[in-house]
């Protein structure tokens, strides 16, 4: 199961409360957040590892920042 997470253009904690938030209903597989800034994508590197998933995939398309999460 994979799911989308676009949280460009919005700032800190909220990307990070969305991917939790879908972490809780989805609690394995993949799920591929979208974040526009630097900020937003390490706290959501940092909350994804500390809820026990792994960054499979990292990459940078113009400003926006995609992270592939695998559980």
């Amino acid at each position: 199961m994979s799911a989308v997470v676009d949280a460009r253009g919005l700032s800190c904690p909220q990307p990070v409360l969305l991917v939790l938030a879908r972490m809780k209903e989805q609690t394995a597989g993949k799920i591929e957040v979208l974040v526009d800034n630097e900020v937003s994508r390490e706290n959501v590197a940092r909350a994804a590892r500390s809820q026990g998933w792994e960054i499979q995939e990292e990459r940078q398309e113009g400003d926006d920042r995609h992270l592939l999460l695998t559980r």
